[in-house]
């Protein structure tokens, strides 16, 4: 008999998968055919890669992957950033139920961060008992031993935990894309914004041995990607917990020498933590996309000090300022919330000065969520006819700068990385330049996952209108 607690986690996971192959293969004979799972993702490139994880494991146990969610299983990888999120997820769960009633074999899975939070699994266990497994982000490695216990236990099968310093290497991953991939390089978070959830969800900051992360790039290489992604919650802290210590720029580098990679990309990055070291590798990298996203959150010092951002709206004007005069064409994006709680106009002006003076490319805007159990849920909240007039205000502003920012390339011939066909004109391609701009040109299915020249003819405010020229 196998001894499974004497495995090491990834070999432990394997044995499941092989278990649940059983399992599902037993399912497939009752059913006269092949049984269907759909994953559905809500949130960000951390939720998506974690998604491909799921998928991964789910194909290698059998299931075949639909979009379509009467599926005989459905998953749904959740956020909690906004309040809007969980809604979502419990208006989507009602339409489940029906398929269920229909569908005696078929089983509901709830996982990602909004799993992490109590209330949520206790209204998930009074109103929603038809969900058949509840996981969270810390043990999603453990997936095939939880669809083992689905198989094998009557009732809802719950398992949280509250964090982990875990990380398990090597496990299945089906991509998306054939030709970039999201890489984690690190898990949690240890800012504590006073809005944010995440710290709490996610857990502390716990980074990938950097060997792992360049045989996994490697990996990647060799099966035809040529864009990765470098994903974390704060990038630039990345390594500060390895027993050998090493910067984010140091492993910038690393990837940099990987023979046949394209092209590199990362985010989030935090101002506190974007070093002079960083500003340098990426001004001498010839592979490090011109594009960084970096959260401003708010202009007012008062407020990001309300925030527990922990950089002052001088500091963060002065980085900018620094990424702009030593990369000159840099795209930066940013983050921006409207309506914190004790924002005030004043507040709001200096918010849009730093939009007119840093010239973002593009800005994701948001109305402040109230997540319960975060500190400002406590703070004294902004009248909500308040708070709209001063997001159309900032959305404006972003609007006006981004138009302006995006145009300075029309008329020249850039790279541009083809990600899909057109989907509103299949005689049509769309690819992403190096700085992060969407570009529409004619082409075909054959050109999809390679580097083009592409001439930006006509900037239509966030993406352009090309066509292909002959290196």
């Amino acid at each position: 008999m196998t001894n499974v607690t004497q495995m090491n986690e990834t070999d432990r996971q394997y044995y499941f998968m092989e278990k649940a192959s059983g399992h599902v293969a037993k399912l497939g004979e009752e059913l006269g055919r092949r049984p269907t799972c759909c994953v559905t993702t809500f949130g960000c490139q951390m939720n998506a890669r974690d998604s491909e994880k799921l998928v991964g494991i789910l194909e290698k146990v059998g299931y075949e992957i639909i979009e379509d969610e009467n599926a005989d299983f459905v998953i749904y990888n959740t956020c909690t950033v906004r309040d809007n999120a969980n809604q979502r997820v419990y208006g989507r769960l009602g339409v489940l139920n029906g398929y269920k009633r229909k569908n005696p074999h078929m089983k509901i899975a709830l996982c990602g961060c909004m799993m992490q939070e109590p209330t949520v699994i206790e209204k998930i266990k009074n109103s929603y008992r038809f969900v058949d497994l509840i996981f969270g982000t810390h043990n999603i490695f453990k997936f095939a031993e939880l669809l083992c216990s689905l198989f094998e236990n009557e009732g809802m099968v719950i398992d949280i935990w509250k964090d982990t310093d875990k990380i398990v290497e090597d496990l299945p991953v089906e991509r998306k894309y054939s030709f970039k991939s999201g890489i984690n390089i690190m898990f949690g978070c240890n800012n504590f914004c006073s809005y944010c959830i995440v710290p709490y969800v996610r857990g502390r900051e716990r980074s990938r041995n950097p060997k792992d992360i360049i045989r996994e790039i490697e990996g990647l290489v060799a099966d035809g990607v040529v864009e990765i992604m470098l994903l974390g919650q704060n990038v630039n802290s990345y390594g500060k917990n390895l027993e050998e210590p090493i910067t984010f720029a140091q492993l910038l580098q690393d990837v940099e020498r990987i023979k046949g990679l394209e092209r590199i990309r990362f985010m989030t990055s935090h101002p506190k933590d974007l070093s002079d070291e960083l500003i340098e590798v990426m001004k001498h990298s010839k592979k490090i996309c011109r594009h960084l996203h970096l959260p401003l959150q708010s202009g007012s010092t008062k407020i990001l000090t309300a925030m527990n951002r922990r950089y002052t709206k001088e500091q963060y004007l002065e980085l900018a300022e620094k990424i702009r005069k030593e990369i000159p064409d840099m795209a930066i994006t940013t983050d921006i919330i409207v309506g914190f709680p004790g924002e005030t106009k004043e507040d709001v002006d200096e918010t849009i000065d730093v939009i007119r003076r840093v010239k973002y490319d593009n800005a994701f805007t948001f109305i402040y969520s109230k997540r319960t159990g975060t500190p400002a849920a406590a703070m004294e909240q902004v009248p909500e006819e308040l708070v709209k007039e001063q997001f159309d205000r900032v959305l404006k502003t972003v609007q006006e700068t981004a138009r302006e920012q995006v145009s300075r390339y029309q008329g020249q011939i850039c790279d541009v990385l083809v990600e899909e066909i057109n989907e509103n004109d299949s005689s049509l391609v769309t690819g992403r330049m190096s700085n992060n701009t969407l570009v529409h040109f004619p082409g075909d299915i054959s050109l999809v996952g390679k580097l083009v020249n592409v001439s930006l003819d006509e900037c239509h405010g966030f993406y352009y209108m090309g066509h292909m020229v002959q290196s």
